[in-house]
């Protein structure tokens, strides 16, 4: 395994703006994503990771549930495929299309954007303003391999607190999960 000291991203500074392929045939813009919504969750993911498959039913619920109000998630795919072809583009579509994803999954070969937000686990959040300023950076909430437990769940609370213009309490957590395998 590769380890690769990430650039990262700090909450409230800039986020990295991106150009990426998604599974849905087109490219997508971090910019454009800014200006048609109020905020946006970029949730590093893969195919492999048992992290990302037990959150996968709270994004979804996330997604649906702040959509309305001027949000949306995107799945940020940076996996090694190099080391691990489960998580290439190809599979990507089957993972989407077999989890009902109801959000972008997006596909970063180079891991360049990845790298630049400093994620180094699957899945990590960061929740972005209208104004492209990390608000949150982290785990999404406390329980991941119990949906159904009561907790902290860090990144709805921040998604809600930021549409109701209030400060954000914990703005940054430390990621669990997968570790992320960098290229050489």
């Amino acid at each position: 395994m590769n380890l690769l000291e990430t650039i990262d991203t700090p909450v409230g500074s800039y986020a990295p703006d991106f150009e990426l392929p998604g599974i849905d045939g087109q490219v997508h813009h971090l910019r454009r994503y800014l200006e048609k919504f109020r905020a946006v969750g970029v949730i590093s993911l893969c195919n492999h990771c048992p992290y990302v498959e037990w959150y996968l039913g709270r994004l979804k619920n996330i997604q649906a549930e702040f959509a309305p109000k001027g949000f949306t998630l995107i799945g940020l795919n940076g996996s090694n495929v190099d080391r691990d072809t489960r998580s290439s583009f190809e599979n990507m579509k089957a993972f989407a299309l077999h989890h009902q994803l109801n959000f972008p999954y997006l596909w970063d070969s180079t891991q360049d954007v990845t790298d630049s937000f400093g994620a180094t686990k699957t899945p990590t959040a960061f929740l972005i303003d209208s104004n492209g300023i990390v608000r949150y950076k982290g785990k999404i909430d406390n329980h991941p391999q119990d949906a159904s437990s009561m907790g902290e769940d860090y990144l709805r609370t921040a998604i809600a607190s930021l549409f109701l213009g209030k400060e954000i309490d914990i703005p940054q957590t430390e990621a669990i999960g997968t570790t992320l395998i960098w290229r050489n």
